[in-house]
């Protein structure tokens, strides 16, 4: 009898009995060897998933910017047809919204059912349009997405006052003609989103608030993957999808679906096709968060938390530089675990990028976010001094760019993409998913190996630091030479944004100096307002999701 090594034995029995075995995916990831950046299967801490702990040889590609996404996406839906595989997911979606100059998100994913192929969807049902919500719209995509022979549900299967925050699209071909591909990141398919470099807004746009003027410029991006990831991306939907718990126990929701024919119980989803084959040279980690929920998401019984403990893991290892882009950095709970990497590392440098004003005009939420916002950023600076840069972003009319994106970039290694927000509400109580790169492709410019600890460069976490600071610094592509190196990067990057106050400072004492970084001050709500907003911060603005004893501890 031939004896196998353990790993190659369990391989083979996980192959036979198909990766839907929940129980068998955790005791194989369980012996795989630990990897320095990436979570183990045990500490991910949700033995109920399917999803591998992470996969290997899969192509990554940045889409910066919500146009350059969405022809990307245009173009892989023109060319999916019969009997092809497109799922999405959203948490807001509007029909109208263009994806191309002729082409809108109802005519690309309806021209799919159209054509034969099987078009599959959950968007957040969304609270009520009283208080700024997108439930009508949602719900207008969804019921013209089936009369063109899709399937869409509203689904509100949250704690509640949460929400279903993820945004991805999955193609699977069936006829092989060209790579199976998955879109993860922070864009919906909504208004607003199709912005470019430039920053000067989306003509199908939205009300926002004043300061970012009648267009509101966005800056976003999401990451194009392919390769055996786009199966987890897949499963991750799928485990959605399968979900039992009814999609909304509250009657004001059955009642107007049942009446308007909207789907109240989703179809069974055609069998998965096989694992994709290996085409890049980059390894993808998922994260997400769960809620732990009654009843219970059968996915991950006690909810999942690995979006906060990759962080907490991955920071534990940086050195030099951490780069971030973020809507919401809000949270005295997320700030500890960026003090905490400061205060371990003093070479360690934190440069963050976050909106100038809030996206929100509500006399609730104005006061309780910009608590929480402020008491994150005195946790930060506190920690880092002068190794810590806030800064907000604005085009090269003056006019403030709302920043979307949510990006995290450790000592040019490990690299981030996807719907979370570096608050409370994202690590523990939404749905969320992002996509965490390390590039097994290695970056020979020096420095080699910033963060010393033997990882080198990796080529897809330091060609998206610099492909984001080339453009916030108004940078040509060949002109990044002393952004390589992270002293001199944040060297480059303080003095771009110094130069920048002071220029608006006295705008006509000298020409405008190039750049649209900016440092980002906020006006901290007067006392008597901050005890009232504190308790609306804690309980509707940034809500914890996670357990009691958890919450005590803090952990995640």
């Amino acid at each position: 009898m031939i004896k196998l090594p353990l790993r190659q034995t369990i391989d083979a029995v996980a192959e036979r009995l198909g990766r839907s075995s929940a129980p068998l995916n955790e005791q194989v990831q369980r012996f795989d060897s630990a990897h320095p950046w990436f979570l183990s299967a045990e500490e991910r801490g949700n033995p109920d998933t399917r999803i591998a702990a992470w996969t290997e040889g899969n192509r990554v590609t940045s889409l910066v910017h919500g146009k350059v996404y969405f022809d990307a996406l245009a173009r892989a839906l023109a060319e999916a047809g019969e009997g092809d595989l497109v799922l999405f997911t959203d948490w807001r979606g509007d029909p109208e919204q263009l994806l191309t100059d002729d082409v809108t998100v109802e005519d690309a994913l309806a021209g799919v059912a159209k054509r034969g192929g099987i078009v599959k969807g959950m968007v957040w049902r969304s609270h009520i349009e009283t208080f700024g919500f997108t439930g009508p719209k949602n719900r207008k995509l969804a019921m013209r997405l089936e009369e063109a022979g899709g399937e869409v549900i509203l689904d509100q299967r949250v704690l509640a006052l949460g929400s279903h925050h993820q945004k991805f699209v999955v193609i699977r071909y069936r006829r092989g003609t060209r790579p199976d591909l998955a879109f993860v990141g922070g864009i919906d398919l909504a208004r607003a989103r199709r912005d470019d470099a430039d920053h000067f807004g989306d003509p199908v746009s939205r009300p926002f608030p004043p300061e970012y003027g009648e267009i509101p410029a966005w800056h976003d991006m999401q990451v194009q993957l392919e390769g055996p990831t786009v199966r987890d991306v897949e499963d991750v939907f799928r485990e959605r999808w399968e979900d039992p718990a009814a999609l909304s126990r509250l009657p004001w929701h059955a009642i107007p679906d049942i009446l308007r024919g909207v789907t109240r119980e989703p179809s069974e989803l055609p069998p998965s096709h096989e694992e994709p084959a290996p085409i890049g040279t980059c390894a993808v980690q998922l994260l997400r968060t769960y809620p732990r929920r009654r009843p219970a998401y059968p996915f991950a019984t006690k909810g999942e938390r690995s979006a906060a403990r990759a962080y907490a893991k991955v920071l534990r290892r940086a050195r030099r530089i951490v780069y971030v882009e973020d809507q919401y950095l809000w949270s005295v709970d997320v700030a500890r675990v960026f003090a905490a990497a400061l205060r371990r590392s003093p070479d360690l440098r934190l440069v963050v990028v976050v909106p100038k004003h809030l996206d929100d005009d509500s006399a609730i939420t104005i006061p309780s976010a910009l608590l929480g916002h402020s008491a994150a950023l005195d946790v930060i600076r506190a920690a880092g001094g002068d190794r810590v840069l806030v800064l907000d972003l604005e085009n090269d009319r003056g006019v403030p760019v709302y920043v979307h994106s949510k990006v995290c970039i450790v000592d040019d290694v490990w690299a981030a993409v996807g719907s979370d927000n570096f608050n409370r509400r994202s690590w523990t109580h939404d749905s969320e998913l992002t996509a965490a790169i390390v590039d097994e492709a290695r970056d020979p410019r020096s420095p080699i190996d910033p963060g010393g600890l033997g990882d080198g460069a990796r080529v897809f976490a330091r060609e998206l630091r610099l492909e984001l600071m080339r453009e916030h610094l108004d940078r040509a592509p060949d002109d990044d030479e002393d952004l390589i190196d992270p002293a001199s990067f944040f060297d480059a990057v303080r003095a771009g944004a110094e130069g920048l106050d002071a220029w608006h400072r006295a705008p006509s004492a000298s020409p405008k100096p190039p750049g649209r970084l900016r440092r980002h001050d906020i006006e901290v709500p007067p006392q008597w307002q901050q005890r009232m907003a504190a308790v609306a911060y804690r309980l509707f603005v940034d809500p914890d999701g996670r357990p009691i004893g958890m919450r005590l501890r803090r952990r995640f």
